[in-house]
């Protein structure tokens, strides 16, 4: 696929595809609680749709309306066996989570993904759930999909985190709801708490105090109404290509600013970024996002911050490419367990355009600034690879070509259609 250029810049307003992370959430909340869950805004996207796919198949009511999909939850014990295997496509997040919900149910299930999926290791998810008495067992490899769960009872653990990561610690809660008595995560550094907001959202009680968790099991949620807001990752693309393409000016609307997710917004900002918050809604954590060209600056990025900009770490680096100075990611270990190893996948494909990139063991250095030229890319099967390698694109007047488009399907269906709406015409 030959990809759109814009070297003139961007300009306009655009509503980004919803949440990914709410709209997992959302379905899985709702099909452990009980009575009606109904989502408006939810992300019709192949991750989030191979969730809902599999709560049908665990016997769910699952019903869909244009603009909004309901759910009718009879708790994790009524949850249903399913007469085949799970397939959680390509989402990491829809595996890691349901072995949390499944461990502690009644049922017994296989749940496997696409090739890319079946290679990512699930020790680290395994691993504590075991401790809490789960009985799970990888069918060909110990620790990597497909893998077989019997549910059963848990008992409660206190589990230091030794990695930040959103996705083992809500396997973790989602198990700890079902165990008997008080399950304590601590965690390394705070990361994405979507999982903590809407235990509470759906009528749960769970302490959190700094990076201390604390959660009781056998709680009784009830379905709820979830809004679920525009997805900063999404909108990161948007804002690094109004960042560093020339004459730029684009609104993005109602953005989710959750303060774990915004890592992105702090970046940028400290990299001399033009991004403005307007019309901020408070209860839903969103805002509209104004941004405007801008002369970048080279920075650090590592620690604390990592875990709050983990998917944005692709797109940043682009960033960083039009940065005037040399710009250090470190503490992305991350990174090279993701749809791909991403570490090595960005730097790979950005130096084919004429980056100046070099991979260390956890992250990237990356010398700016420097001018980019056409080449043939991949996306190496990772929707946000491709999505990078599209805002690159605008950068040149020269062919880019990019190889497996189609994984930008997994999260951002409309995404080239989108960006084409921004490019100006040339005068």
């Amino acid at each position: 696929m030959q990809l759109l250029n814009a070297t003139h810049g961007i300009k306009g307003e655009l509503t980004v595809p919803a949440d990914k992370s709410i709209s997992h959430r959302s379905i899985m909340f709702g099909a452990i609680s009980h009575g009606k869950t109904t989502i408006t805004n939810f992300l019709k996207a192949e991750d989030c749709l191979s969730t809902m796919s599999i709560f049908r198949q665990l016997g769910v009511r699952i019903e869909e309306e244009e603009e909004k999909i309901h759910v009718y939850g009879y708790g994790v014990e009524g949850l249903q066996t399913p007469t085949e295997r799970l397939d959680a496509g390509n989402s990491g997040t829809t595996i890691r989570l349901l072995l949390g919900i499944l461990a502690g149910s009644k049922i017994s299930a296989e749940v496997s993904g696409d090739d890319s999926l079946n290679r990512r290791p699930m020790g680290r998810v395994m691993n504590p759930l075991r401790e809490m008495g789960a009985d799970l067992k990888g069918i060909e490899h110990p620790d990597l999909p497909p893998l077989r769960v019997t549910g059963g009872p848990l008992k409660p653990i206190e589990y230091e985190m030794p990695i930040a990561s959103a996705q083992v610690k809500s396997a973790i809660l989602f198990a700890a709801l079902q165990a008997d008595g008080e399950t304590t995560i601590i965690e390394k550094e705070r990361s994405r708490n979507h999982t903590e907001e809407m235990i509470k959202q759906f009528g749960g009680e769970i302490r959190v105090e700094d990076k201390v968790i604390t959660l009781a099991g056998g709680q009784r949620l009830v379905g709820q109404n979830v809004a679920v807001p525009g997805d900063i990752s999404s909108a990161a693309f948007y804002l690094v290509a109004a960042s560093i393409l020339p004459d730029s000016e684009v609104l993005l609307k109602q953005v989710g600013i959750n303060p774990t997710r915004t890592g992105i917004l702090d970046v940028l900002i400290e990299m001399g970024a033009s991004i403005q918050e307007m019309q901020i809604d408070q209860q839903n954590q969103a805002a509209d996002l104004m941004v405007r060209s801008a002369n970048l600056q080279a920075c650090t990025i590592e620690g604390e911050i990592i875990p709050r900009l983990i998917d944005e770490l692709p797109i940043l680096a682009l960033a960083a490419t039009q940065a005037q100075g040399t710009t250090i990611i470190r503490d992305a270990q991350e990174l090279k367990v993701k749809e791909t190893n991403r570490i090595d996948a960005t730097a790979e494909e950005l130096i084919k355009m004429g980056a100046n990139i070099e991979t260390t063991d956890d992250g990237l250095i990356i010398h700016g600034p420097t001018p980019l030229h056409g080449a043939i890319v991949d996306s190496h099967g990772d929707h946000r690879i491709g999505m990078m390698l599209q805002i690159a694109a605008l950068l040149t007047d020269e062919p880019v070509e990019l190889n497996h488009p189609e994984a930008v399907n997994i999260s951002y269906p409309d995404f080239f259609t989108d960006l084409a709406g921004l490019i100006k015409e040339k005068n």
